[in-house]
């Protein structure tokens, strides 16, 4: 199935894609080691549920933080060596867990650091990553490029805590000296990109702006033009109400004892079917329009909330976010694919930062407005609310014509190739004039 599947065949072949790929994998599933652990060792140090849910929360904030001012870095500097700069710092912090658990012991503050500087790495790392993937692949291969980047997610989402959990059973500073190797491999392999990562050139002579103002002209790109100011709400606004109903769902669960084997099973799910969705990316966005399958992945999540809503069984709960999972990753890759395509080069890191950074700032507020619908109105209601929640925002999307006039990416493609050769045919022309 993957050799029909367009651009899989030419991704291998991508070395620069490869060896980058390879290493965010990798670092990926230390991060998620870590990320799971963080908790476990704060409760082990304290006895505190309190501080086991802020070391989590430190990392989540460092990264959130980092996000806006990392875009303007990814436009302004080699993303190569901003990349090994955030890998050999994570390498270097976990190292120092590691170190201390030798010695004198991790404290809570030392724990709360590494949690936090670590999440500000991740944050510095991921605008300069997409703009590396954009510079590496080609426009044909984005949608399959950004298509294995989600399974590569999905996939440290499933492994990576059970390992987290197994490594941390063993030795407690053992998960952090594997996520230290992570960070460690990653440095070396993303030494090995041959394409030029350093600052895209701008059309203009003009100097650097301030920070401030570059994170304005960033914002001014993004505002100025229907889609992505469409795209930038509907992204957050939906990924606030996907994530509160899967919480909603688990806790639901909980407050009904059932086992945790069983409500494991929910992760699970979730966990396969994104891995699944990812590999059917590419197929599926080879053959929908991109505007289509936008909207299409907003809507499926509105008749999932009927069996959630009535039967709170872990095999039904499993069933419902999985189907609505699958959908995702071919979603994200096919509008990101477009969007990231019609950026232009020096503009990437800050575009795809202020997108990511709208997106992640209201996950923390999820798990508050499922816990708070479920405890004001109760099980039923609350879903059903949340259903209605997703309908609306679905119509984001289904009534904004700068996404329903998407077409299929082999004619995107086309039409922004024939641009590009117009533009460089009327700048030769002017030069010889």
């Amino acid at each position: 199935m993957l050799r029909n599947m367009p651009g899989y065949r030419d991704l291998r072949r991508n070395h620069d894609f490869t060896v980058l790929w390879v290493g965010q994998t990798i670092s990926e599933l230390g991060s998620r080691i870590s990320l799971f652990v963080f908790p476990l060792l704060a409760y082990a140090i304290t006895g505190s549920a309190l501080w086991a849910a802020a070391a989590e929360a430190a990392h989540l904030v460092g990264l959130v933080a980092m996000l806006l001012p990392a875009g303007v870095l990814a436009d302004r500097t080699d993303r190569r060596r901003l990349m090994r700069t955030t890998s050999a710092a994570g390498a270097a912090l976990y190292a120092s867990l590691v170190l201390a658990a030798l010695t004198t012991g991790i404290s809570l503050p030392h724990l709360l650091v590494v949690a936090t500087l670590t999440g500000a790495g991740v944050g510095a790392f991921m605008p300069a990553e997409v703009s590396a993937v954009r510079s590496v692949v080609p426009d044909e291969d984005l949608p399959t490029a950004l298509s294995q980047n989600q399974a590569r997610q999905h996939v440290a989402a499933l492994v990576g805590g059970p390992l987290g959990g197994a490594l941390f059973g063993l030795v407690r500073w053992l998960p952090f000296a594997v996520d230290a190797l992570s960070y460690a491999l990653s440095w070396l392999l993303l030494g090995r990109i041959r394409t030029d990562l350093s600052r895209p050139a701008r059309a203009d002579d003009e100097p650097k702006a301030g920070m401030g103002a570059s994170l304005r002209e960033g914002f001014g790109f993004i505002l100025a033009r229907p889609l992505f100011r469409v795209l930038m709400v509907f992204s957050a606004s939906l990924n606030l109400l996907i994530n509160a109903l899967i919480f909603l769902a688990v806790l639901r669960l909980i407050e009904a004892d059932f086992a945790p084997v069983q409500i494991g099973l929910v992760e699970t799910s979730l966990g396969l079917f994104g891995i699944l969705g990812a590999v059917c990316a590419p197929w599926l966005i080879d053959r929908m329009r991109t505007g289509s399958l936008t909207i299409a992945v907003a809507w499926s999540w509105v008749p999932l909330a009927l069996p959630l809503a009535f039967w709170n069984q872990p095999l039904v709960v499993a069933a419902a976010v999985s189907a609505g999972i699958f959908l995702n990753p071919a979603g994200n890759a096919g509008i990101g694919s477009y969007r990231m395509s019609l950026t232009p080069p020096d503009l990437q890191g800050r575009v795809q930062s202020t997108t990511q950074f709208a997106s992640m700032s209201v996950m923390p507020l999820s798990p508050v407005l499922a816990g708070g619908l479920l405890a004001w109105l109760g099980g039923t209601t609350a879903v059903a609310v949340l259903g209605v929640l997703i309908a609306l925002t679905a119509l984001i999307p289904t009534l904004s014509r700068s996404v329903r006039d998407v077409p299929r990416p082999a004619v995107w493609q086309a039409e922004l190739a024939a641009e590009r050769e117009g533009a460089e045919a009327d700048e030769a022309l002017l030069m010889v004039s």
